[in-house]
């Protein structure tokens, strides 16, 4: 009977163990930074775990850096989300304009060395710059992200040991610009 008792609490810790593995699986996703465009944040050879479910239960907010599959190199990209849907965006004078606010940008490695005229991101599309401003592929050449094709949000640098961390989304000037009642620009920051 003992022996019966065991093997059936292995068989159960398996079945667990399965099942934890199983969850993660369908809420979590590796991905390897191959890269450049996203320095200073996010190296090449960073492996990063992206949270799959983030968008389930919450917004895609500017700031954000997500993991997506871009159908121009079919391949998963990692970028930050600069604009959502509805919103103007401009590229000027080494600065980024989001509804008419230069945003502060102070995760960036250089100020961008190119002129994009204003655009309005439509429906469910999403504006997407690489930290790496001068050496990133991203919305600045005409396209824009889907949401269908965003898996998920950049969660923590899991490897190399060294690198271990959380990615931090949002940095100041980004966290809130809206159009104010009047239709101004208002720029809100969280400080």
């Amino acid at each position: 009977m003992g022996r019966l008792r065991l093997i059936g609490a292995i068989v159960f810790a398996l079945l667990i163990i399965m099942a934890m593995w199983l969850g993660l699986q369908a809420g979590m996703k590796g991905f390897k930074v191959s890269d450049i465009s996203m320095l200073p944040t996010v190296h090449p050879g960073d492996r990063i775990v992206v949270n799959k479910l983030a968008y389930t239960f919450g917004d895609i907010e500017r700031g954000d850096i997500i993991v997506f599959f871009s159908p121009l190199y079919s391949k998963d990209l990692i970028k930050r989300v600069i604009a959502i849907p509805g919103d103007r965006v401009e590229v000027k004078g080494g600065k980024v304009y989001v509804n008419g606010s230069a945003v502060e940008e102070p995760y960036i490695w250089q100020s961008p060395g190119y002129l994009m005229r204003e655009q309005t991101i439509p429906a469910d599309n999403y504006f997407v710059l690489g930290d790496n401003r001068n050496y990133s592929d991203d919305s600045h050449k005409g396209w824009h992200v889907h949401s269908g094709d965003i898996a998920g949000k950049a969660w923590v640098v899991c490897w190399p040991p060294r690198r271990w961390q959380l990615i931090q989304h949002q940095p100041s000037g980004l966290e809130k610009i809206d159009d104010s009642p009047s239709g101004a620009p208002l720029l809100l920051n969280s400080n």
